[in-house]
């Protein structure tokens, strides 16, 4: 009979099940939403070549233009 190590050192040598607390869920703490966006091939190709001058990710470029779009963006009634 093959015997299974535990985490307590007060268990015996014969103690079947390891027993793990559960971690709180993460997603999302710290945030930050995930969204899919489409968008044409030359502009993802923009996006990339703006990458490589800025050594910036390609989502932190976005976010980075659409904070500042939002910021100076006009509603026409």
């Amino acid at each position: 009979m093959t015997t299974i190590p535990t985490l307590c050192p007060m268990a015996t040598a014969m103690t079947q099940e390891i027993r793990i607390t559960k971690k709180p869920a993460r997603r999302g703490d710290d945030g930050y939403k995930v969204v899919s966006v489409r968008m044409k091939e030359e502009m993802l190709e923009r996006l990339d070549v703006l990458s490589g001058k800025t050594n910036r990710s390609r989502n932190e470029l976005i976010n980075l233009l659409l904070e500042s779009a939002l910021d100076i963006v006009k509603v026409d009634d």
